[in-house]
């Protein structure tokens, strides 16, 4: 049965003359602490705060001394009485409540200022088992709580940015706060415990191998408002999960403006395409355009593959992103700068490279300091009316993959690599995805389109536009290797890849003219391999 209200009305303005005071982060506490006791505010405080604060020669009662009972178990137990939460919850404006307050001894508490213990970076960091779940706060988020539901008499801060604006409310009202700012203040308070919450129960589910929970919470903390969403007229804030994953959500901004809605979600595809490129293995460079690759190729030097990979789509690239899955030196930035790229993102980047892309003041640089683990595990969500559609992240590897070929041609080895090269992008690629390759470099891309025979011919388009921009004798997808994100349900896309000079075919396989397209393949010379792993992308 719901709670009813007695309808007492909220006063406007409380006069703040006892605060709590318990942080983690004591960034800018005793300064707080010290322009209350300016005010009149009588302080009380726990622990490592109210050593801060004591230390600071201000003031300060310490909890155990108004509940009459010492923290125990470690400081697990210190604030988890009636005395506080009494003074927290009561509605002064409430005969019984007053009563009740006289009867056992409990005073008003009026400001109580928290933030919590350091899940999150705890997390982040990758602390074991056992810490982080000592790192899960239980007082803390209680009082928040319980402050925020009572906002009509208590003001609650979570936040330390949120200090200068409360000092200059009570300044400004002889030591009072409205209502309309307790209210704001409240439903930030709830959002950060919810956001808190989901956070732990998200990181049990992982380290508990829950795939899909009964309950699923998704939460995280404001990193930035963005000027707009992916168009003007929407608006778009970042926020960020704390998932330990090196990536745009936790790089550091080098230099340029502020990335928008549509530099986050290209940079975040453009960066997980690269982490499958291994930097032992070979320098690797991708080049995005509307969250999809135009230009993928590995080579001997960086400056060489950041080459290969413009010259499948220069036209493309304009105002693209580039990812690069190596330390950014000099002389690749130096072929960089020539083109307009609105992000660069990369582990690393050279004292040189940092002077060269300093040339172009707006040129967004995102460091890392590493690569995505293409094989871990995760969660991609996307809404819909109503819902939250949740599924674990494609960490499907195509070295993992047993390729079992089934055309009587088997690839050489130098299309068998071509092939493994052009399946890692297209597992990138919108679907429909067709993806040429050749010699460590995408030839031609065809994303996104209704039908998987009109991506074959668009890549192929741009394999032709792209040999004539570079003056070559003919497109790259002659003698290529091919890929496709999911079968060819008929042979016809087949015998246009086929009619763009591709001379092996990597796909799925599983559809139900299988043989029909194995044929085709075996008419025309052509060696043909199936992974069994689907990688669509919507």
């Amino acid at each position: 049965m719901a709670v009813v209200s007695k309808k007492i009305p909220a006063p406007d303005k409380v006069k703040i003359r006892t605060a709590l005071l318990s942080v983690s982060d004591k960034s800018g506490i005793v300064e707080l602490a010290g322009a209350l006791a300016a005010q009149g505010v009588r302080l009380l405080s726990t622990g490592g705060t109210h050593k801060a604060i004591a230390a600071a020669g201000l003031p300060v009662i310490d909890v155990s001394d108004i509940t009459g009972f010492p923290e125990i178990m470690d400081g697990r137990v210190k604030t988890l009485h009636p005395r506080v939460h009494g003074g927290l919850l009561a509605i002064r404006d409430d005969a019984d409540h007053v009563e009740a307050m006289k009867a056992h001894g409990i005073e008003g508490i009026d400001l109580v200022v928290i933030n919590l213990y350091p899940f999150e970076d705890v997390r982040a960091a990758g602390g074991d088992y056992p810490t982080t779940v000592e790192n899960i706060d239980i007082g803390g988020p209680a009082m928040i709580r319980a402050s925020a539901k009572n906002h009509a008499y208590v003001t609650i801060l979570t936040d330390p940015a949120d200090y200068p604006a409360l000092l200059e409310a009570m300044r400004s009202d002889d030591s009072q706060t409205a209502y309309a700012f307790r209210q704001k203040l409240a439903a930030k308070a709830f959002a950060r415990t919810a956001a808190y919450d989901a956070m732990i129960s998200n990181w049990f589910a992982e380290a508990l191998d829950i795939e899909m929970p009964r309950h699923r919470v998704v939460g995280g903390v404001l990193k930035e408002q963005m000027r707009y969403g992916e168009n003007p007229h929407q608006s778009a804030g970042f926020y960020v999960t704390g998932e330990n994953r090196p990536g745009v959500a936790t790089a550091t901004l080098l230099q340029g403006k502020q990335l928008s809605y549509n530099n986050i979600n290209d940079t975040d595809g453009a960066f997980e395409l690269i982490g499958e490129f291994a930097p032992e293995k070979a320098p690797a460079c991708a080049i995005i355009k509307h969250a999809n690759p135009c230009g993928v190729a590995t080579g001997p030097t960086l400056k060489d593959a950041y080459l290969r990979a413009l010259a499948c789509d220069s036209t493309s690239a304009f105002g693209g992103i580039i990812a690069l899955n190596q330390l950014l030196d000099g002389e690749t930035a130096e072929e960089i700068v020539k083109l307009f790229t609105e992000v660069i993102i990369a582990p690393e980047v050279s004292a040189e490279a940092k002077a060269i892309i300093a040339r172009k003041p707006n040129l967004r640089l995102l460091v890392t300091g590493g690569l995505p683990d293409p094989r871990s595990r995760g969660i991609t969500a996307k809404t819909v009316a109503g819902g939250l559609l949740v599924q674990t992240r494609d960490n499907g590897m195509i070295e993992d993959i047993d390729l079992r070929v089934v055309t009587k041609r088997a690839p050489t080895p130098i299309e068998l690599e071509d092939l493994k090269f052009a399946y890692k992008v297209a597992k990138h690629v919108k679907s429909n995805a067709i993806v040429y390759a050749k010699d460590g470099q995408t030839a031609g891309i065809g994303a996104g389109q209704m039908s998987r025979i009109d991506s074959a011919r668009i890549a192929a388009i741009k394999a032709e536009d792209a040999a004539k921009a570079m003056g070559w004798a003919e497109p790259m997808t002659k003698g290529s290797a091919v890929a496709s994100e999911a079968f060819f349900p008929f042979a016809d896309g087949l015998l246009s890849a086929i009619a763009a000079g591709a001379t092996a075919v990597i796909q799925p396989g599983g559809s139900m003219r299988d043989e029909e397209v194995i044929a085709a393949a075996d008419a025309h010379g052509v060696a043909m391999v199936f992974t069994g792993m689907r990688h669509f992308r919507h």
